[in-house]
């Protein structure tokens, strides 16, 4: 066997099922490309699911990681290092919103502190338990854990880990009349929602639902709560997504991109719930180690530039146009949606379900490829990536959509 076929059998082997990888080993990358142990290039539109937000081996990460790597890797939180201090420091006034930040190792722990913050904040009120219910959207995704998969109100990822956590309530996405009614009876402490949502399908908010959101909070004295995990810094054209809505949260999670790629994420935390959560609240042994925050700074900085986001809107229409032109030929999607560089590719419905075979084709053509859910191929590239990169890559994409509809034509 072949030294990939070997490590792909240790896979196969020593880790838990839980995941199904093409059977390729990356072993290196530069900006919007990557290798594989046996030399063959791919360029990557995936990113790591959104997360390498300035492309692979960037320059000034490195550096970060490095200069910090030779001083202090991990202190607890029993300490002050300054990395971490200055990374919430300049969240809190790049948010334009929040007052304090909590920081962690992941969207979900980010996530798991939001529904803790929420429940704190209500039992503060003097709500019962009863009335600390938190509302959210179908289609949704927030996480792994026990309470944020039960908050990510889509059933394939709930089965079998039940008894779920109860004080949960889901709507349909974009719909403020079914979000009225969920909130009528006086017991919803939040309202917890993505700006874009991810692995349902990238699917945008329509124009006025998060206000309406919003506005319902206001008057059911609820929190609104966004998770900008997979849409936030920059994804979107604006370092938050919710910027482009006209509304101010309460609380936002983040993570992903904050990191470039180092494992970190975030919980930031507006006025009214800022003074919440005190000593012995909540905590994290790893969260806002000084290598994750040294890094995060950079990201934060480079992510929050005019060049990034004038990039995101150069390259979203040209990835748009792109995609279009091939469908021209085609005849695959049903729709193109989405913000920024968070794209999704609607498959028509003769096609439903085969999202998965494209991607597997777009592997064999040297394209890393995501879906959204069965029917849906995401694009979320690096959001610093160059005109060449993206040529190449709908190239790449159309010889693999000319490969994947070829049986039907012959």
């Amino acid at each position: 066997m072949s030294a990939t076929a070997d490590l792909v059998a240790l896979g196969q082997q020593f880790y838990l099922p839980v995941y199904r990888p093409r059977e390729v080993i990356l072993e290196r990358g530069q900006g919007a490309r990557v290798w594989d142990r046996d030399g063959r290039e791919y360029v990557d539109l995936s990113a790591g699911i959104a997360v390498c937000g300035l492309g692979h081996g960037d320059p000034d990460l490195i550096a970060a990681l490095t200069e910090q790597a030779g001083k202090l890797w991990h202190t607890s939180n029993v300490f002050y290092s300054e990395p971490p201090l200055r990374l919430a420091e300049e969240l809190v006034e790049a948010s334009r919103f929040a007052s304090r930040v909590f920081l962690c190792n992941s969207g979900a722990e980010a996530n798991e502190a939001a529904i803790k913050l929420v429940r704190k904040w209500a039992a503060a009120q003097g709500r019962e338990p009863t009335r600390r219910v938190i509302v959210s959207c179908r289609g949704s995704f927030h996480g792994r854990t026990l309470a944020a998969v039960t908050a990510t109100a889509q059933p394939k990822y709930q089965e079998g880990y039940e008894p779920l956590p109860g004080g949960f309530r889901y709507i349909d996405f974009n719909d403020v009349a079914q979000l009225e009614a969920a909130m009528s009876a006086g017991d919803v402490a939040a309202v917890l929602v993505e700006p874009v949502q991810g692995e349902g399908g990238v699917m945008p908010a329509a124009p006025g639902f998060l206000q309406g959101a919003r506005a319902l909070c206001d008057r059911y004295g609820a929190l609104l709560v966004l998770d900008e995990i997979q849409c936030g810094m920059g994804r979107t054209g604006t370092l938050f997504a919710h910027w482009q809505d006209g509304v101010v949260p309460d609380i936002v999670t983040l993570a992903k991109a904050l990191g470039g790629g180092f494992p970190i994420g975030a919980l930031l935390a507006g006025p009214k719930v800022a003074e919440v959560m005190q000593y012995g609240a909540h905590g994290t042994t790893f969260g806002g180690n000084p290598l994750a925050a040294a890094v995060a700074r950079v990201a934060l900085r480079k992510l929050a530039s005019d060049a990034i986001a004038a990039n995101v809107r150069k390259q979203s229409e040209a990835l748009r146009a792109g995609l279009m032109a091939i469908d021209e030929e085609l005849s695959l999607f049903a729709e193109i949606r989405g913000r920024g560089l968070m794209l999704g590719a609607v498959l028509k419905p003769e096609y439903a379900g085969r999202a998965g075979e494209v991607l597997d084709h777009a592997a064999a053509n040297g394209l890393l490829l995501l879906q959204a859910g069965p029917d849906v191929l995401r694009f979320v590239p690096a959001l610093n990536i160059g005109d060449a990169d993206i040529a190449e890559g709908l190239a790449r994409l159309r010889k693999a959509l000319q490969a994947f509809v070829a049986p039907e034509n012959g």
